[in-house]
């Protein structure tokens, strides 16, 4: 069994550092106990013992999510594995001995296992095994799609043995709907670029209010991916861009494409908007002040999402003199290093009042 504080973490292997400041930030005894993930392993995952009790850090993030750390559940059991199929059978004893009177019968639930060494079964038998017999014994409803509660399962090489940590938690705590922050898309017949993708997830984690046949601006635009998913969301869009965008873009009567830098165009007394999305290779800073010079052109309640490339280096100092930029003239309601995201983070801005 567990320390009662146990948890685990997942982050990108890329921000390990700021992940670990932003739990050192909230939590100053947490330690941390392991990396679990492997080569080869596209996150880090991290196995830490808090000095209080999982659900204050989880309560306090549900609150206020954190940036780096994209997923998080806790572990409540843990427990040395057998090779072979006598894995599973051991993870399902320990689900129905130590965790199924903690589930509650009225919530549907779901199991969400990671693996993170080799070993001979995959993730969907033992979620198979569990589910199954955790239905069976709590009376429990099963709903993948859907859960109000989650059975996490992450089976790691720890102390030199395969080992199966077992958590259970509400959904909405674990700061992800996806086993360890892994948000994925289906790519689309007309899909243009994967940077789709990332604002796909930004729309869905921030829950970004669009008007019915809004009107939206999209800077630094080709070749078309982020104004390709705002037309799907039925947006009018201005796109611009000095490049050319996708033909199919091009030939949409409700695109209207300007052709020139962000700079020329805020220089023409643009629209007004009731978003503003910036996905520009440029400094965080300077894209930063740019924001705020179009700050203006949005409606009142408009909103605005941006990502912020980062550097390798002095990144903690880069997003705090950006963040002071943008609060000229936003509030920043929220800012997520997303699953879709590489060296950078998206932020979610309201304009201010």
């Amino acid at each position: 069994m567990s320390e009662q504080g146990d948890a685990i973490l997942s982050t990108d292997r890329d921000f390990v550092d700021l992940a670990l400041a932003e739990v050192a930030g909230v939590m100053p005894g947490a330690r941390l106990l392991a990396r679990l993930d492997e080569a080869g392993w596209d996150s880090a995952v991290l196995l830490y013992a808090f000095p209080d009790t999982f659900w204050e850090l989880a309560a306090r993030w549900h609150a206020h999510p954190p940036i780096f750390i994209r997923h998080l559940n806790p572990v409540q059991a843990s427990r040395p594995l057998p090779e072979g199929p006598n894995a599973v059978h051991a993870l399902r004893a320990t689900a129905l001995d130590e965790l199924a009177e903690l589930m509650d019968p009225t919530l549907p639930f779901s199991i969400q296992t990671r693996i993170l060494t080799d070993v001979d079964y995959g993730a969907y038998d033992v979620n198979n095994a569990l589910s199954q017999a955790l239905e069976a014994t709590t009376g429990a409803p099963l709903d993948v799609r859907n859960p109000q509660q989650v059975l996490s399962v992450v089976i790691a090489r720890y102390q030199g043995k395969v080992t199966g940590f077992l958590g259970l938690s509400p959904a909405a705590y674990n700061l992800s709907d996806w086993a360890g922050g892994k948000r994925r898309f289906a790519r689309e017949k007309g899909q243009i670029s994967r940077a789709e993708f990332k604002l796909l997830e930004a729309l869905e984690v921030f829950g970004v209010p669009l008007p019915s046949r809004g009107v939206a601006l999209d800077l630094g635009a080709a070749p078309g991916g982020w104004t390709r998913i705002l037309r799907q969301k039925e947006q009018y869009v201005t796109a611009v861009d000095p490049a050319g965008l996708d033909p199919r873009l091009e030939a949409d009567p409700d695109v209207r494409h300007k052709q020139m830098t962000a700079e020329e165009y805020l220089a023409g007394e643009p629209d007004q908007f009731d978003l503003i999305v910036n996905d520009m290779r440029m400094d965080a800073r300077d894209s930063a002040r740019l924001m705020v010079a179009y700050a203006p052109q949005l409606y009142r309640d408009g909103r605005a999402l941006m990502t912020l490339k980062l550097p390798e280096e002095n990144r903690e100092n880069v997003i705090d003199h950006t963040f002071n930029i943008l609060r000229e003239a936003y509030e920043i309601v929220g800012a997520r290093q997303l699953f879709h995201n590489r060296s950078e983070i998206t932020v979610y801005l309201k304009r201010g009042r």
